[in-house]
C-alpha cells in the first residue's frame, strides 16, 4: 500500500484496496465486559418485566455493526476490522468485540 501514515503509525487505507482485493462482509458485535455495570440493560429488563416477561433474568445491551470492505485475503480483512475495533468501534477498557467475516 502507498497510503498516508495514520495516527497509529500504520498506513491508512486512503490509497484504496489492491487490485486483487475481494469483497468481505464483517459482522461486528460489541458488548460490555462482564464485570461492567449495564444500566441500559437493567432498564430494558425492567421494561420487559413491566410488560409481563417476568422470566427475564438479565439483559446486556451492545452494538452490532456490518462493514463491507475489500482485502486480498480473509485474514487481512479480519485484521483491518480488528484495528477498526481497537481504534474506534469499541472501548477496550470496558467493551469486548467479536468479528464474523464472510465473503460478500
Amino acid at each position: 500500500m502507498s497510503g498516508e501514515i495514520g495516527r497509529n503509525g500504520t498506513e491508512s487505507a486512503a490509497a484504496g484496496p489492491p487490485k486483487d482485493a475481494k469483497l468481505y462482509r464483517a459482522k461486528v458485535y460489541v458488548t460490555l465486559k462482564p464485570a461492567v455495570n449495564d444500566p441500559q440493560g437493567s432498564a430494558v429488563r425492567g421494561g420487559l418485566h413491566s410488560l409481563g416477561f417476568a422470566a427475564v433474568q438479565e439483559v446486556r445491551v451492545g452494538k452490532y455493526l456490518e462493514i463491507r470492505l475489500e482485502a486480498p485475503e480473509p485474514a487481512q480483512a479480519e485484521e483491518q476490522v480488528a484495528q477498526m475495533c481497537r481504534q474506534l468501534l469499541a472501548n477496550p477498557v470496558i467493551e469486548d468485540y467479536r468479528i464474523e467475516l464472510e465473503p460478500d
